[in-house]
């Protein structure tokens, strides 16, 4: 099948300068004989209108320049027209992108498109609202609301926004709810991931994979404050066991899970973000899997360009 490509660029994204971004697609795109538009993202999020090209066109791949918030708007409206979606990463965290093993260098992650490997990629519903990457609720839901307000974006503000809330920081009322059990517990934070970080490779689920059918739940419970940035680092560097709900959870600092689908009742109306975006808060939350939603652009896995090279060099000799 002739590829033919639709380039959506978020002209404000992050901190990287545009320029020289739009020339180097098309010199990149035109090299390799592919048909392709560029077209500019919109504020309201709505990309339905796209379906009607890429029917009509015969539209194979959608490749958004910008950050989570851009690929979370462009995925929730065209996952399910069958198209391969690509990223280059131009946002402040790229938490989906670097999940995926995606390089920041925008040549890179160009031409790893054109190299054409995809994978699948699960999503998940909160209550009726899409999600690809990592949400929450808590303290790092603050930070967004914060960082979304701020003038100038990237790692230094976000870092700074941190840094701030952390000081402010309290815990929030929580009742878990999975597969006919329930606790409750008073927590800084809760993390669903479907990638294993927020952004900037800053991990906080180390056992999550892109495509394996299954949410890392984060619950980083109430403790002493001076304790919290240690007991993130151990979770941050993988110290922490999944767990299976038979350990005394009250002396965990942290509780690290795994889960289809669960419903949080946020009982104290903690701040919620999506993907990184800031969004409505609510008073009960269900989660559930899609599973397979959708297929990205990304690298190899290691042990299968492996085996590609071994083929390379059984074919050379």
């Amino acid at each position: 099948m002739q590829r033919k490509i639709v380039y959506l660029i978020n002209p404000v994204s992050g901190t990287g300068k545009k320029e020289g971004l739009e020339k180097m697609i098309q010199q990149k795109t035109k090299a390799r004989a592919i048909d392709f538009d560029i077209l500019r993202t919109n504020a309201a999020g709505d990309y339905e209108y796209l379906k009607d090209k890429i029917a009509r066109d015969g539209i194979t791949d959608v490749v958004m320049a910008g950050g989570d918030g851009t690929v979370n708007r462009v995925v929730a409206s065209l996952y399910d027209t069958g198209v391969n979606f690509g990223i280059i990463p131009m946002g402040s965290g790229n938490g989906l992108a670097f999940g995926a093993g995606i390089p920041k260098n925008c040549a890179k992650a160009i031409d790893l498109i054109f190299k054409g490997n995809v994978g699948h990629v699960d999503a998940f519903m909160i209550n009726d609202q899409f999600s690809c990457m990592l949400s929450g609720l808590g303290f790092d839901a603050q930070v967004a609301h914060d960082f979304a307000n701020k003038a100038s974006r990237g790692l230094l503000t976000y870092t700074q926004q941190s840094l701030v809330q952390y000081f402010k920081a309290h815990p929030y009322q929580f009742q878990i709810v999975n597969d006919n059990f329930s606790f409750y517990t008073d927590a800084f934070f809760i993390s669903i991931a479907n990638s294993n970080q927020f952004g900037n490779h800053f991990t906080i689920a180390p056992k999550a994979d892109l495509d394996d059918g299954l949410l890392d739940i984060v619950i980083v419970q109430k403790m002493h404050k001076a304790k919290l940035p240690f007991a993130i680092l151990q979770q941050i560097r993988g110290n922490n066991d999944l767990q299976q709900f038979v350990e005394d959870m009250c002396q965990k600092n942290i509780l690290y899970f795994q889960t289809p689908s669960l419903t949080i009742r946020n009982l104290k109306l903690a701040p919620f973000h999506i993907d990184g975006e800031p969004a409505e808060t609510k008073d009960e939350f269900k989660v559930k899997l899609i599973r397979r939603c959708f297929k990205l652009f990304m690298p190899l896995p290691k042990e299968e360009t492996k085996e590609v090279k071994d083929v390379k060099v059984m074919e050379v000799n």
